[in-house]
């Protein structure tokens, strides 16, 4: 038989331990808690360059129709939204899956972009923009950008 230290719980110490170590532990919680929502929102890569801004986002299993992407009052948005139900019949039983997924990425844009110039690209699992920046600063417009 071996002997085990115990220390009594903070709690049963008295109300003012009782308090501190709830405070104590709700913060351990949280902080030891995996709040990163990468899961839901893509990666997105930005590279400025001498003439233009290069926008990559990484959205895999996505067709170039699900995106869509525009730019108002200064702020480039992408936004994308897939759904897909799939349904399988066998040996009398009927399987239905269902998947969604959406997400939207903003990007304040400084007023040195020609809007008008925007390019987007979809090949291999990654959006791809090109944002050519403008010599002289002009207000920009809404409007649509097509992907290719």
């Amino acid at each position: 038989m071996s002997l085990v230290k115990w220390n009594q719980p903070k709690m049963l110490t008295g109300r003012r331990n009782w308090i501190e170590n709830f405070f104590s532990e709700t913060d351990d919680f949280f902080r030891n808690q995996n709040w990163d929502m990468s899961n839901d929102v893509p990666a997105v890569n930005v590279k400025e360059e001498d003439k233009q801004f290069l926008i990559e986002v990484a959205a895999p299993g996505m067709k170039k129709e699900d995106f869509k992407v525009e730019m108002e009052k200064g702020v480039l948005r992408i936004s994308a939204k897939t759904e897909e139900t799939k349904e399988e019949k066998e040996n009398g039983y009927v399987r239905h899956e269902f998947s969604y997924r959406n997400f939207q990425r903003s990007f304040w844009m400084p007023e040195s972009i020609n809007a008008d110039g925007i390019v987007a690209a979809y090949d291999q699992g990654v959006l791809k923009l090109t944002v050519p920046k403008l010599s002289q600063v002009s207000p920009s417009k809404s409007r649509d950008i097509k992907i290719s």
